[in-house]
Parts: structure tokens; C-alpha cells; sequence
């Protein structure tokens, strides 16, 4: 299925275990490379659908230099939106419980950008989930910050976990996207690459 794979060595540049995860469930092999420190900022006036794709983008142009003639990288990046503000990963149990909060009761976006990189060739692609919480009470919100530490993710959740079983009254769009990776469509985009 993926037959046109095998002349690219894949890798994917990402630290997080829920895209290596959801990369292997494809069953394709690939390594895994990290550059420590790239930076993630953007233009703060850079609509919020193209964030992702713009550091996703970034994070590829970070590896370009070492990429090997028969190598195929894949970047990524997800933020949540919500009341025209990204919300990105939480610098501490605070921030954590504010971002709950706000999406307590509410139904917000999750944007994953994803750039499949060659020496010769580039595709870029964006997904939109939406995702509706049940209203948090807050001994909810401290439960899941004090045992789960969402200081990793977007929007200081995953769907994954217990905040998502409680939480999570209903997804518009893919369930792999809110995890990180839109990996119907990475594999659609990977079969035509």
C-alpha cells in the first residue's frame, strides 16, 4: 500500500510518544530524530489556522541542512483554539488548571499542521477537529493536573487520557488529530507522495 515508501528512509522529527505511536500504527518503518531547542514562535498576527503549518514548516527547515537525498521527513505541530486564542502547551500546573477552565463547558478547535519533506519535494497540510468538553468541576481539573502533568500538550490536555474518557462530550473531525497527528490523512497524503 505504501510501496512507493520504500525508495525513503522516513523519519520523524518529534519527541512526542503520541505521534510515535500513531506513526507506527501505520506500520511503516522510520526513525525517530530530535534537534533540541528549535524555535516554535510566530507572528502574532498569523491567523490561527495557519500556525501549525507555520512552525510545522519551521521545525522541517531546522532539519533541511542534514536531510539525506533518500530521506522523507514529517514535522508536526497542534494547537487549541478557542475565543481567538491559541492555546499552546502550559508552562506549569497553573496555567494548566486556567486552560481547563476556559475550555470547561465549551467546544474549541484543535489545528494539527504537518509538512512531509524531501530534498525535492514538500507537502503541507492543516486539520481541524472540534472538540466539546462536559462543564469541569474543579476537584476534576486538579485530579487530572496533580496525576497526568499535561505540561506537554496543547490546550493542557489529552484526549487519550482521563480528562478525555470524563471530559470529551463529542468530536467533530478526526480523533487522531486532537492526539497530535492526522494520520488518516498523512497516510493519504504519504500513498501520493
Amino acid at each position: 500500500m505504501l510501496g512507493n515508501l520504500e525508495k525513503y528512509k522516513v523519519v520523524l522529527a518529534s519527541n512526542s510518544p503520541r505521534r510515535k505511536e500513531l506513526l507506527g500504527g501505520l506500520g511503516i518503518p522510520f526513525e525517530v530524530r530530535i534537534i533540541p531547542g528549535i524555535d516554535e514562535s510566530y507572528p502574532e498576527a498569523l491567523p490561527a489556522h495557519e500556525i501549525p503549518v507555520y512552525v510545522a514548516r519551521k521545525k522541517a527547515e531546522a532539519y533541511l541542512a542534514a536531510l539525506q537525498a533518500n530521506e522523507l521527513l514529517i514535522t508536526a505541530d497542534t494547537v487549541v483554539h478557542i475565543d481567538g486564542r491559541i492555546l499552546g502547551k502550559p508552562r506549569d500546573q497553573e496555567e494548566a488548571i486556567r486552560m481547563l477552565q476556559t475550555l470547561s463547558g465549551r467546544t474549541h478547535e484543535v489545528i494539527t499542521g504537518v509538512c512531509l519533506v524531501t530534498r525535492k519535494k514538500r507537502k503541507e497540510l492543516s486539520v481541524v477537529s472540534k472538540v466539546r468538553f462536559a462543564t469541569l468541576d474543579t476537584e476534576e481539573i486538579l485530579y487530572y493536573t496533580d496525576r497526568f502533568h499535561p505540561f506537554d500538550k496543547a490546550g493542557a490536555y489529552g484526549i487519550q487520557e482521563w480528562i478525555g474518557y470524563i471530559g470529551v462530550e463529542s468530536i467533530s473531525g478526526s480523533f487522531y488529530n486532537v492526539m497530535g497527528l492526522p494520520i488518516q490523512r498523512v497516510y493519504q497524503e504519504l500513498k501520493r507522495f
